[in-house]
Protein backbone atom coordinates (compact mmCIF):
# COMPACT_ATOMS: atom_id res chain seq x y z
CA UNK A 1 0.00 0.00 0.00
CA UNK A 2 2.73 2.56 0.73
CA UNK A 3 4.41 1.84 -2.35
CA UNK A 4 1.27 2.64 -4.46
CA UNK A 5 0.53 5.73 -2.67
CA UNK A 6 4.08 6.68 -3.47
CA UNK A 7 3.55 5.96 -7.30
CA UNK A 8 0.43 7.61 -7.73
CA UNK A 9 2.12 10.74 -5.76
CA UNK A 10 4.73 10.52 -8.56
CA UNK A 11 2.84 10.34 -11.62
CA UNK A 12 0.99 13.02 -10.16
CA UNK A 13 4.08 15.20 -9.85
CA UNK A 14 4.94 14.18 -13.40
CA UNK A 15 1.24 14.93 -14.90
CA UNK A 16 1.39 17.91 -13.56
CA UNK A 17 5.06 19.53 -14.48
CA UNK A 18 3.84 18.68 -18.55
CA UNK A 19 0.98 20.56 -18.11
CA UNK A 20 3.19 23.69 -16.45
CA UNK A 21 5.32 23.12 -19.61
CA UNK A 22 2.90 23.36 -22.09
CA UNK A 23 0.96 26.68 -20.14
CA UNK A 24 4.50 27.72 -20.71
CA UNK A 25 5.34 26.73 -24.07
CA UNK A 26 1.94 27.95 -25.10
CA UNK A 27 2.15 31.56 -23.57
CA UNK A 28 5.10 31.85 -25.39
CA UNK A 29 4.30 32.09 -29.08
CA UNK A 30 1.50 34.77 -27.73
CA UNK A 31 3.66 37.14 -26.33
CA UNK A 32 5.92 36.77 -29.07
CA UNK A 33 3.10 37.40 -31.71
CA UNK A 34 1.71 40.67 -29.15
CA UNK A 35 5.65 42.11 -29.69
CA UNK A 36 5.66 42.84 -33.34
CA UNK A 37 1.96 44.22 -32.50
CA UNK A 38 3.31 46.86 -30.96
CA UNK A 39 6.13 47.73 -33.14
CA UNK A 40 3.95 48.46 -35.80
CA UNK A 41 1.46 50.52 -34.34
CA UNK A 42 4.54 52.84 -33.04
CA UNK A 43 6.22 52.87 -36.43
CA UNK A 44 3.07 54.91 -38.13
CA UNK A 45 3.26 57.16 -35.00
CA UNK A 46 6.41 58.91 -35.97
CA UNK A 47 5.93 59.01 -39.54
CA UNK A 48 3.73 62.13 -39.64
CA UNK A 49 6.09 64.09 -37.63
CA UNK A 50 8.94 62.94 -40.01
CA UNK A 51 6.56 64.63 -42.98
CA UNK A 52 6.34 68.28 -41.65
CA UNK A 53 7.75 71.12 -44.56
CA UNK A 54 10.99 72.90 -43.38
CA UNK A 55 9.98 76.44 -42.00
CA UNK A 56 12.87 77.76 -44.05
CA UNK A 57 11.24 77.14 -47.34
CA UNK A 58 8.71 80.16 -47.04
CA UNK A 59 8.86 82.26 -50.37
CA UNK A 60 8.53 85.87 -48.12
CA UNK A 61 12.52 86.72 -47.99
CA UNK A 62 12.94 87.22 -51.68
CA UNK A 63 10.18 88.98 -52.42
CA UNK A 64 11.08 91.71 -49.63
CA UNK A 65 14.90 91.65 -51.32
CA UNK A 66 13.81 92.46 -54.54
CA UNK A 67 13.18 97.08 -55.07
CA UNK A 68 10.26 98.26 -55.92
CA UNK A 69 10.02 100.34 -59.32
CA UNK A 70 7.80 103.64 -58.89
CA UNK A 71 6.39 104.07 -62.42
CA UNK A 72 6.24 108.13 -63.60
CA UNK A 73 2.34 109.07 -64.39
CA UNK A 74 2.44 110.60 -67.32
CA UNK A 75 0.22 114.21 -67.79
CA UNK A 76 -3.31 114.70 -69.25
CA UNK A 77 -3.34 117.34 -69.29
CA UNK A 78 -1.78 120.90 -70.41
CA UNK A 79 -2.71 124.29 -71.65
CA UNK A 80 -5.59 124.04 -71.61
CA UNK A 81 -5.73 121.14 -73.86
CA UNK A 82 -6.29 117.25 -72.45
CA UNK A 83 -5.85 113.75 -73.70
CA UNK A 84 -8.57 112.19 -76.05
CA UNK A 85 -9.79 115.51 -76.71
CA UNK A 86 -10.29 117.29 -80.61
CA UNK A 87 -9.08 120.10 -81.67
CA UNK A 88 -7.67 122.29 -84.91
CA UNK A 89 -4.29 122.21 -86.00
CA UNK A 90 -4.37 125.06 -88.48
CA UNK A 91 -1.97 123.47 -91.24
CA UNK A 92 -3.41 119.77 -90.96
CA UNK A 93 -7.01 120.35 -89.75
CA UNK A 94 -9.06 118.33 -86.94
CA UNK A 95 -7.02 115.68 -84.92
CA UNK A 96 -7.33 113.42 -81.42
CA UNK A 97 -4.37 114.65 -78.64
CA UNK A 98 -3.55 110.70 -77.91
CA UNK A 99 -1.48 111.37 -75.42
CA UNK A 100 1.14 113.97 -73.29
CA UNK A 101 4.47 112.43 -73.53
CA UNK A 102 8.21 113.58 -72.00
CA UNK A 103 11.14 113.41 -74.44
CA UNK A 104 14.59 114.30 -74.02
CA UNK A 105 16.36 116.16 -76.96
CA UNK A 106 19.77 117.84 -76.66
CA UNK A 107 19.90 116.68 -73.07
CA UNK A 108 16.88 118.90 -72.32
CA UNK A 109 13.41 117.48 -70.87
CA UNK A 110 10.18 118.52 -73.35
CA UNK A 111 6.97 117.79 -73.41
CA UNK A 112 4.78 116.98 -76.30
CA UNK A 113 1.13 116.33 -77.24
CA UNK A 114 0.88 113.25 -79.58
CA UNK A 115 -1.86 114.49 -81.86
CA UNK A 116 -3.30 111.48 -84.40
CA UNK A 117 -4.31 112.39 -87.76
CA UNK A 118 -6.78 109.53 -88.41
CA UNK A 119 -7.63 110.47 -92.09
CA UNK A 120 -4.58 111.42 -93.24
CA UNK A 121 -2.56 108.28 -91.33
CA UNK A 122 -0.21 110.82 -89.12
CA UNK A 123 0.98 111.54 -85.86
CA UNK A 124 2.33 114.52 -85.00
CA UNK A 125 4.51 115.54 -81.70
CA UNK A 126 4.12 119.66 -80.82
CA UNK A 127 5.30 120.97 -78.17
CA UNK A 128 3.29 122.09 -75.14
CA UNK A 129 4.40 125.36 -75.06
CA UNK A 130 4.47 126.19 -78.49
CA UNK A 131 0.52 125.34 -79.09
CA UNK A 132 -0.26 128.94 -79.36
CA UNK A 133 2.34 130.04 -81.61
CA UNK A 134 1.13 127.21 -84.23
CA UNK A 135 -2.66 128.62 -83.76
CA UNK A 136 -3.58 124.80 -82.36
CA UNK A 137 -7.09 125.50 -81.34
CA UNK A 138 -10.04 123.85 -79.82
CA UNK A 139 -13.11 122.95 -81.57
CA UNK A 140 -15.25 125.55 -82.46
CA UNK A 141 -18.33 126.20 -80.63
CA UNK A 142 -21.73 125.22 -82.32
CA UNK A 143 -22.72 128.96 -82.53
CA UNK A 144 -19.44 129.61 -84.45
CA UNK A 145 -20.08 126.45 -86.80
CA UNK A 146 -23.84 128.20 -87.36
CA UNK A 147 -21.63 131.11 -88.75
CA UNK A 148 -20.24 129.14 -91.16
CA UNK A 149 -22.41 127.80 -92.63
CA UNK A 150 -24.22 131.06 -93.09
CA UNK A 151 -21.10 132.01 -94.93
CA UNK A 152 -21.85 129.81 -97.28
CA UNK A 153 -25.30 131.25 -98.41
CA UNK A 154 -23.53 134.60 -99.43
CA UNK A 155 -22.64 135.62 -102.83
CA UNK A 156 -19.22 134.70 -103.68
CA UNK A 157 -16.32 137.64 -103.61
CA UNK A 158 -14.22 136.79 -105.93
CA UNK A 159 -11.13 139.50 -106.44
CA UNK A 160 -9.91 140.78 -110.01
CA UNK A 161 -6.41 140.34 -109.46
CA UNK A 162 -4.03 137.47 -110.99
CA UNK A 163 -5.08 134.05 -110.16
CA UNK A 164 -1.53 133.17 -108.61
CA UNK A 165 -2.43 135.57 -105.78
CA UNK A 166 -5.96 135.10 -105.16
CA UNK A 167 -4.48 131.37 -104.91
CA UNK A 168 -1.96 132.48 -101.97
CA UNK A 169 -5.07 134.31 -100.36
CA UNK A 170 -7.14 131.19 -100.38
CA UNK A 171 -4.51 129.17 -99.09
CA UNK A 172 -3.37 131.42 -96.35
CA UNK A 173 -7.43 131.21 -95.07
CA UNK A 174 -7.63 127.14 -95.26
CA UNK A 175 -4.37 127.10 -92.99
CA UNK A 176 -5.57 129.50 -90.51
CA UNK A 177 -7.50 127.39 -88.82
CA UNK A 178 -10.55 130.04 -88.52
CA UNK A 179 -13.74 128.13 -89.75
CA UNK A 180 -15.45 131.20 -91.03
CA UNK A 181 -12.59 132.22 -93.21
CA UNK A 182 -12.02 128.18 -94.57
CA UNK A 183 -16.24 128.42 -95.62
CA UNK A 184 -15.35 131.74 -97.48
CA UNK A 185 -12.86 129.87 -99.27
CA UNK A 186 -15.60 127.15 -99.97
CA UNK A 187 -18.13 129.68 -101.07
CA UNK A 188 -16.32 131.58 -103.23
CA UNK A 189 -14.36 128.35 -105.32
CA UNK A 190 -17.67 126.18 -105.40
CA UNK A 191 -19.40 125.72 -108.75
CA UNK A 192 -22.99 124.66 -109.53
CA UNK A 193 -23.58 122.34 -112.57
CA UNK A 194 -24.95 125.30 -114.59
CA UNK A 195 -21.29 127.39 -114.07
CA UNK A 196 -18.05 126.65 -115.69
CA UNK A 197 -15.61 124.20 -114.47
CA UNK A 198 -13.43 124.15 -112.18
CA UNK A 199 -9.41 124.83 -113.37
CA UNK A 200 -6.85 122.02 -111.73
CA UNK A 201 -5.49 124.60 -109.31
CA UNK A 202 -9.20 126.39 -108.36
CA UNK A 203 -10.21 122.20 -107.67
CA UNK A 204 -7.87 120.88 -105.55
CA UNK A 205 -7.80 124.64 -102.92
CA UNK A 206 -11.97 124.25 -103.16
CA UNK A 207 -11.75 120.60 -102.05
CA UNK A 208 -8.92 121.52 -99.48
CA UNK A 209 -11.34 123.77 -97.99
CA UNK A 210 -14.02 121.20 -98.41
CA UNK A 211 -12.42 118.64 -96.17
CA UNK A 212 -10.81 120.85 -93.74
CA UNK A 213 -14.90 122.32 -93.04
CA UNK A 214 -16.76 119.36 -92.91
CA UNK A 215 -14.34 117.64 -90.76
CA UNK A 216 -14.83 120.19 -88.20
CA UNK A 217 -18.39 120.60 -88.66
CA UNK A 218 -18.59 116.97 -88.34
CA UNK A 219 -16.71 115.99 -84.78
CA UNK A 220 -18.90 119.37 -83.22
CA UNK A 221 -22.30 118.10 -84.56
CA UNK A 222 -21.34 114.29 -83.80
CA UNK A 223 -22.50 113.21 -87.34
CA UNK A 224 -20.12 111.96 -90.10
CA UNK A 225 -18.22 113.66 -93.13
CA UNK A 226 -20.46 112.83 -95.95
CA UNK A 227 -23.59 114.60 -93.88
CA UNK A 228 -21.66 117.50 -93.54
CA UNK A 229 -20.40 117.94 -97.05
CA UNK A 230 -24.19 117.34 -97.61
CA UNK A 231 -25.08 120.03 -95.55
CA UNK A 232 -22.08 122.17 -96.64
CA UNK A 233 -23.79 121.94 -100.58
CA UNK A 234 -27.15 122.39 -99.49
CA UNK A 235 -26.34 125.68 -97.83
CA UNK A 236 -24.47 126.92 -100.60
CA UNK A 237 -27.39 125.97 -102.95
CA UNK A 238 -28.98 128.79 -101.28
CA UNK A 239 -26.21 131.24 -102.63
CA UNK A 240 -28.07 134.24 -104.84
CA UNK A 241 -25.29 133.00 -107.26
CA UNK A 242 -26.21 129.26 -107.73
CA UNK A 243 -30.32 129.98 -107.80
CA UNK A 244 -32.49 130.21 -110.77
CA UNK A 245 -31.19 133.22 -113.03
CA UNK A 246 -32.99 136.15 -114.24
CA UNK A 247 -32.21 137.18 -117.86
CA UNK A 248 -30.99 140.51 -116.73
CA UNK A 249 -28.56 138.28 -114.34
CA UNK A 250 -27.19 136.35 -117.02
CA UNK A 251 -26.46 139.60 -119.57
CA UNK A 252 -24.31 141.15 -116.08
CA UNK A 253 -22.64 138.12 -115.23
CA UNK A 254 -21.67 137.57 -119.37
CA UNK A 255 -20.37 141.00 -119.42
CA UNK A 256 -18.67 140.46 -116.06
CA UNK A 257 -16.93 137.04 -117.74
CA UNK A 258 -15.77 138.73 -120.93
CA UNK A 259 -14.38 141.78 -119.07
CA UNK A 260 -12.68 138.99 -116.66
CA UNK A 261 -10.95 136.90 -119.30
CA UNK A 262 -8.19 138.74 -119.42
CA UNK A 263 -7.78 138.77 -115.71
CA UNK A 264 -8.81 135.08 -115.05
CA UNK A 265 -7.44 133.12 -117.99
CA UNK A 266 -4.40 135.25 -119.69
CA UNK A 267 -3.02 135.86 -116.63
CA UNK A 268 -3.44 132.42 -115.28
CA UNK A 269 -1.52 131.51 -118.44
CA UNK A 270 1.41 133.74 -117.42
CA UNK A 271 1.81 133.02 -114.15
CA UNK A 272 1.84 129.04 -115.22
CA UNK A 273 4.80 130.13 -117.60
CA UNK A 274 6.79 132.25 -114.95
CA UNK A 275 6.37 129.62 -112.48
Amino acid sequence: MPEKTAKTAAKASAAKTTLEKDSVAKAAPAKAAAAPKATKTAVPAAAPVAAKPPVAAKPAAPAAAAPRVEEKKLPTQRQGFKTNEFVVYPAHGVGQILAIEEQEIAGAKLELFVINFIKDKMTLRVPTAKVANVGMRKLSEPALVKKALETLKGRARVKRTMWSRRAQEYEAKINSGDIVAIAEVVRDLYRSESQPEQSYSERQLYEAALDRLSREIAVVQHSTETEAVKEIETQLAKSPRRGAKTEADAVAEGDADAEGDDIDGDDTAVADEAA
